[in-house]
């Protein structure tokens, strides 16, 4: 049996623009003019696999997509024992990877501390940018529900761009319900949002 939609509607006080959606003005002053998504859950509800199913349908309408991902551990993304590593930990302060098909670049600096530094010098020309995590940020945040993982929210319903979810829930005017398992319609949104922000300001990027 279907639980029943969770309703927070009246706990949250939602600022909206005049047609009921969610503004992407909310990407704060001041922060680099590349239009950045945090998607957002605990631990092991699937953030990843959504990203697996959304980036070819976003890719497939014409979009130059990066990803940032977020990793909390004070440890290398290198692997222990490779050629990079050894440069890096011998005291190199940048070590490039090349390949025919990859540059792989390890540079020590703090990458959580200054998230608008690491999306200016890696993400220039980027027409959507999204993090897979970064909940403490001050982005526009796209969370993943699951129920078999948590019935609770991790963000505050202002936080919000949209939710994902196996469940229903009853949501403020203005941030959309998207299923877990098809992110099409996800997809779809993020292509009509930003479609719309670059109406409005004519350089084919979201001010």
């Amino acid at each position: 049996m279907q639980s029943p939609a969770v309703d927070v509607t009246s706990t949250y006080d939602l600022e909206t623009s005049g047609n009921g959606d969610r503004r992407w003005e909310t990407w704060p002053a001041g922060q680099v003019n590349v239009p950045t998504v945090s998607i957002v859950a605990k631990s092991n509800t699937g953030k990843t696999t959504l990203l697996e199913l959304l980036l070819p349908i976003l890719k497939a309408g014409g979009l130059r997509v990066g990803v940032l991902k977020h990793h909390s551990h004070l440890s290398s993304f290198d692997t222990p024992g490779k050629d990079t590593y050894r440069l890096a930990d011998a005291g190199a302060d940048v070590v490039v990877g090349a390949s025919p098909v990859q540059v792989a670049v390890f540079r020590r600096e703090n990458g959580s501390a200054d998230l608008d530094t690491v999306l200016a010098t890696h993400f220039t020309g980027m027409d959507l940018v999204l993090t897979e995590g970064y909940r403490r940020g001050s982005y526009p945040k796209i969370e993943v529900q699951r129920s078999a993982r948590s019935n609770e929210l991790i963000c505050r319903i202002d936080e919000l761009l949209a939710l994902v979810s196996d469940r229903s829930w009853s949501l403020p005017a203005g941030i959309p319900l998207f299923p877990l398992h098809d992110p099409t319609p996800l997809a779809e949104f993020l292509h009509s949002r930003l479609s719309a922000a670059t109406r409005g300001n004519g350089d084919g990027r979201i001010g």
